[in-house]
């Protein structure tokens, strides 16, 4: 059965119009994008999003950015889509990331790394639901 990950296109390449980009390299992986959404984050949003890392150093800075622009959220789809989606994204550091991978192409730091994505189908789960309704999501 296919699996569901959530995926965010981050300001800094929203703001470098690469949505289509990225998402040419999500569909060429072969994961479908079965809900989509541009959409300005609050930053009541923002900060429920990454309360996990509320105590990080770097929280204030992250919701900051992730404010700072639009952001495209995405459900995707596929065959383990967690883990396919994670290779897809690349290291979250783009120096180490694999060539053809998303953060390789076009991230442009460590905090400005072009792409989110849920790194278990538990987290998937919580964090589709604080975007998409269910019937927003066409698989």
């Amino acid at each position: 059965m296919a699996e569901r990950t959530f995926s965010i296109i981050k300001p800094d390449a929203t703001r470098r119009n690469l949505t289509g980009k990225v998402n040419a390299v999500i569909e060429d992986a072969g994961l479908r994008i079965v809900a989509q959404r541009r959409i300005q984050m609050t930053r009541a949003q923002a900060e429920k999003f990454y309360e996990i890392h509320k105590e990080r150093p770097f929280f204030g800075e992250l919701v900051d950015f992730m404010i700072s622009a639009p952001v495209v959220v995405q459900v995707l789809e596929g065959d383990n889509a967690v883990a396919r989606y994670r290779d897809v994204m690349g290291a979250t550091n783009p120096a180490n990331a694999a060539d053809g991978t998303i953060r390789k192409l076009y991230a442009e730091s460590v905090g400005e790394n072009s792409v989110h994505g849920s790194d278990s189908a538990d987290n998937a789960a919580i964090e589709i639901v604080q975007f998409f309704k269910p019937e927003e999501i066409v698989g």
